[in-house]
């Protein structure tokens, strides 16, 4: 999968007895200085203090509709991957306890067979959008990229119904949204992460490869700026539950065409496609030429993406093109295109709520940042 070299530790590794440039020296060249300094402001006590790491974990893109890692959990480590999801809260795995079909094909936690696995009575049940689980709570230690959790609360599956995650190429699910999100009040992974002083900073951030290519990684207490060219664009939070924010508006041609009065979107590394209420998606489509098809999909002739326009999506004063490139989805070598914009009602208490999925990730290298609760956005390299 994937493992990179950090900025962090370029003063631990660069031990040469020659003068050259200095690493202020090379960002400032490279118009990165702004964002380091922001990311990594000067602590003189640092060095007293005791601080966690910035460490990267490999992601595989599995035809550019789902992205994931490799865990382990327990003593001695027993392995899974796993989807890295900001659209959730819950670390569950499948358990040698379920008989569902889906667990039939994957890896199983075993509990008998770690000596630091503590077992809980508390129940857990999670719905998403393409399937659920049902279970029960335990601790036990996590590793994440490197990065060993203690005591860390997740779900083990006595149940997974239905065909989707029997398919599925992952075993489970790692949720990076916030606490109060979560099922059972179980603490998230990242949350332990923070708490235990393990990472060098409490953001993480993502970068998706795109068109089925390796690459593809997580960062956890850090921002890597080899995936990244120009200035991070910093978003507030608008709620503390999903990764949520505002969106000014969705043109397509210098029109707008949803959002017109604004609405709120979740950046969500865990849904493939952009989504949103079905009239403003219905709109979208329209507008950028491509009709409902006989199947009920919104498919489009491969050798038409040259031609079609850019959706532009304008949030806290940016605006972030989408190119057609980004927005087509192309499976079967290419021979087969369809529409990454899909309908989807998710109410909430203040609207409908939108999802940039990975369509948008691909584009723009997101950082998920616990303290200052915002999304900074980058073009991604």
């Amino acid at each position: 999968m994937k493992l990179l070299v950090f900025l962090a530790l370029i003063g631990l590794s660069e031990l040469h007895l020659q003068k050259g440039k200095t690493v202020r020296e090379i960002l400032k060249e490279k118009g990165l200085l702004d964002d380091f300094l922001r990311e990594h402001p000067y602590n003189p006590l640092s060095k007293f203090q005791g601080y966690g790491v910035v460490s990267n974990e490999p992601m595989t893109n599995y035809l550019d509709m789902s992205y994931f890692g490799t865990i382990s959990i327990g003593t001695p480590p027993q392995t899974f991957t796993v989807i890295f999801d900001t659209g959730s809260a819950n670390l569950w795995v499948p358990s040698v306890y379920c008989n569902s079909q889906a667990c039939s094909n994957h890896n199983r936690f075993n509990p008998s067979q770690s000596s630091t696995y503590q077992a809980t009575s508390t129940s857990v049940s999670i719905q998403y959008g393409t399937g659920s689980m049902t279970g029960f709570l335990a601790y036990d230690t996590v590793d994440v990229a490197g990065i060993n959790v203690a005591n860390q609360i997740f779900g083990l599956s006595t149940s997974e119904p239905g065909s989707f995650l029997y398919y599925a190429q992952f075993d489970g699910i790692l949720g990076l949204a916030y606490p109060s999100i979560s099922s059972s009040s179980a603490t998230p992974v990242f949350d332990n992460m923070m708490s235990q002083n393990l990472v060098n900073q409490d953001l993480f951030s993502f970068y998706l490869s795109p068109d089925d290519q390796s690459g593809s990684v997580v960062t956890f207490g850090g921002v890597d700026p080899n995936y990244y060219s120009g200035s991070i664009n910093w978003v507030p939070l608008t709620s503390e539950s999903y990764w949520q924010i505002q969106v000014d508006y969705i043109q397509v041609n210098g029109q707008t065409v949803a959002c017109s009065q604004g609405c709120q979107a979740i950046v969500d590394t865990g849904t493939s496609l952009l989504s949103g209420p079905p009239t403003p998606i219905s709109n979208i489509q329209n507008a950028i030429g491509i009709s409902l098809s006989f199947h009920l999909q919104y498919n489009v002739n491969c050798q038409n993406i040259p031609n079609l326009p850019e959706v532009i999506i304008g949030i806290n004063g940016v605006q972030y093109p989408l190119p057609a490139s980004a927005y087509i989805i192309q499976s079967d070598g290419g021979q087969e295109c369809t529409s990454g914009f899909q309908s989807m009602d998710i109410p909430t208490s203040s609207g409908d709520l939108w999802i940039l999925g990975d369509v948008f990730i691909r584009v723009y290298y997101s950082i998920f940042d616990r303290a200052n609760n915002m999304v900074g956005l980058a073009q991604a390299v």
